[in-house]
């Protein structure tokens, strides 16, 4: 089955075009500035590659149009027609508690995807807008699956996900620990029990997905039973330019001291917080590495601190499942940073956890990480959540 699999922003749409039978990306693209001048780009194997500027993109739709295009185009495409794309999957930010799956798009569906705008007013609106544009672009006889970030969490008990607030707010406001990576959680945990060559439902997993966007998840028999993010992706581990967890008291003295707005204040602790703020350098994990290395000390903090969240949340998570299994690195940094890896399994050694350092100079590529005797796995997975997106899709479509 070929499926187009879109993941829709509010000025941008990534897409790509894989075969769920050979697992095979036939082409990929962005789709960028929508509404304003139009960037496109198109990459398939063997073929020429797109790299236009001043597209026109007006909307979501005509971005669709464009990428349909460039896939049946006689000299650089992947198919005949448009007839040949079974089915489209659209990554979709928030599900709150309604959906703990993925699921084929209805009337029903969208009207509840409505309904979840504003746990995620930033995401979930474009998340909507692409799953309209393809609609009339491709009719409505074309089936389309929406895969949500939050829904592989909701196996998480209320111990993980109630906050430590008024009741009511839960009832009456849905505000909970939702959590979110799900799609790339769920993609290198599968993969990892292949790895281990054990079934999922026996495995004690920690998930490490580390990038400028950074989440850990707990998953016990195959369900995730906690994770780092909560109510909205702001919470948990300093990240690139967002804060993490930190005293809510802070907000208060802040914006008190300067001045501030809730907005401003929401501004800086998702735009100009995590390692960026820290360092002053940049929230680019690389960057920070060149200064340090350079003696830039508080590059050297920023690396040192977000290692150390990520050794403190492995720690609480082997306690919460009572043991586990393996670790697993993946995204941006978890595939590609051998020294943030290293530096966050020293000294977690007491719980079984022993690294091989030669094993762990690689980038980006499956592979056993830790030493032979090691009690604990360690394990590099690159994630592949278009991938997952897909073969939901197949299945679902």
């Amino acid at each position: 089955m070929k499926v187009l699999v879109i993941n829709a922003g509010s000025s941008s749409l990534k897409y790509q075009l894989l075969d769920t039978n050979s697992r095979e990306v036939l082409a990929k693209g962005l789709c960028e500035r929508i509404g304003i001048d139009g960037k496109f780009t198109y990459k398939a194997p063997g073929k020429p590659t797109v790299d236009a500027a001043d597209v026109a993109m007006p909307t979501h739709a005509e971005a669709i149009q464009a990428v349909l295009a460039a896939l049946v185009n006689p000299e650089g495409g992947v198919i005949s027609s448009m007839s040949e794309i079974d089915a489209v999957g659209h990554r979709v930010v928030h599900g709150a508690e309604t959906f703990a799956c993925s699921v084929r798009i209805d009337d029903k569906v969208m009207a509840a995807l409505e309904e979840c705008v504003p746990l995620a007013p930033l995401h979930n609106p474009a998340n909507i807008t692409g799953i309209k544009a393809c609609t009339a672009v491709m009719g409505p006889n074309v089936p389309q699956v929406a895969v949500f970030d939050t829904a592989f969490h909701q196996t998480m008990p209320p111990v993980a996900y109630t906050y430590p607030l008024p009741y009511e707010y839960y009832e009456r406001d849905k505000v909970r620990r939702y959590g979110f990576h799900g799609t790339s959680h769920r993609y290198v945990t599968q993969r990892a029990a292949d790895m281990l060559g054990k079934p999922i439902e026996s495995l004690k997993l920690i998930s490490c997905h580390l990038g400028n966007g950074s989440s850990i998840a707990a998953v016990s028999g195959g369900k995730s039973v906690d994770t780092s993010m909560g109510f909205t992706p702001l919470a948990g581990l300093p990240m690139g330019t967002r804060s993490g967890d930190l005293d809510a008291g802070i907000l208060e003295y802040l914006m008190n001291r300067h001045g501030m707005d809730i907005k401003e204040m929401v501004s800086v602790l998702n735009k100009k917080s995590g390692v960026l703020g820290v360092s002053g350098v940049s929230s680019d994990f690389r960057d920070l590495g060149s200064a340090a290395e350079g003696g830039n000390q508080r590059a050297a903090l920023a690396l040192d601190m977000f290692s150390y969240g990520v050794k403190k949340y492995i720690g609480a998570y082997a306690a919460a499942m009572g043991g586990v299994d393996a670790v697993i690195f993946t995204a941006g940094v978890g595939e590609n940073d051998a020294q943030q890896r290293m530096a966050i399994a020293s000294g977690l050694e007491f719980m079984g956890i022993k690294m091989d350092p030669d094993a762990n100079n690689i980038r980006g590529k499956e592979a056993v990480i830790s030493a032979i005797d090691s009690k604990v796995t360690v394990l590099l997975i690159p994630t592949n959540e278009e991938l997952m997106i897909a073969l939901d899709t197949a299945e679902l479509a």
